[in-house]
């Protein structure tokens, strides 16, 4: 598996249920009460953290709820986005209040909408690179790294987004923050749970998924 600089190969894969997925992330908070578990999905582009979320809030749903760090970050900046959210997303999800927010660049730029999550969620996913980073620690009660092979998740990357020119610019300006930002923040050793990306494991996508525990046992799972 090709993996960026700095980032550590998970061991010890098992195929779980999306159900039990679900479960141990639950498990991991215990004493939430009175407002929604939030659960960081972090992962490089194309490793298929949208897909994993979504999938996750279906096994959870009704009371489940998942936000994009894309749209909080739209138009605002790559990475420097962590108060952002804390202000206006998090801070009133750990309060037990619904968000209705919409941010700056999308009233500048006239996007319209907002980003929503209902009051009385149980579980709120919060996907997209970036998000498991020590700023956001203490709001967050469960985290996921997404890990994959970096030849696939750049393949589909290519095919999600396009190979033109100016979306290979993209992709290297991109890459001029995350690659130290990861560095420094090095979500797969913080995260709560590392589950596979593409290519992945032998398993049913639609009902399963591939999971590794934290990486501070990965050296008894040799």
């Amino acid at each position: 598996m090709r993996l960026r600089p700095g980032e550590t190969e998970a061991v010890g894969w098992r195929v779980v249920t999306l159900l039990d997925a679900v479960r141990q992330l639950r498990d991991a908070s215990p004493d939430v009460s009175g407002r929604p578990r939030v659960i960081a999905i972090d992962g490089r582009g194309g490793a298929g953290k949208t897909t994993l979320a979504e999938r996750l809030r279906e096994v959870a749903a009704p009371a489940s709820a998942v936000v994009h760090t894309d749209d909080v970050a739209w138009n605002h900046a790559c990475f420097d986005w962590g108060a952002v959210l804390v202000e206006n997303i998090l801070r009133p999800l750990h309060r037990g209040e619904a968000v209705d927010f919409r941010p700056d660049a999308w009233i500048t730029h006239g996007r319209p909408g907002s980003i929503t999550v209902p009051a009385g969620a149980d579980f709120v996913w919060v996907e997209g690179t970036g998000v498991i980073r020590e700023e956001l620690a203490p709001w967050l009660d469960a985290s996921v790294w997404m890990q994959g092979d970096l030849d696939e998740q750049e393949r589909l990357s290519a095919v999600r987004d396009g190979d033109s020119p100016a979306q290979r610019e993209h992709v290297a300006n991109w890459l001029l923050e995350e690659l130290p930002f990861m560095l420094r923040e090095q979500p797969w050793a913080r995260a709560t749970m590392v589950v596979a990306g593409p290519p992945g494991t032998d398993h049913d996508p639609d009902t399963e998924v591939a999971v590794a525990p934290p990486a501070g046992s990965w050296g008894d799972s040799v």
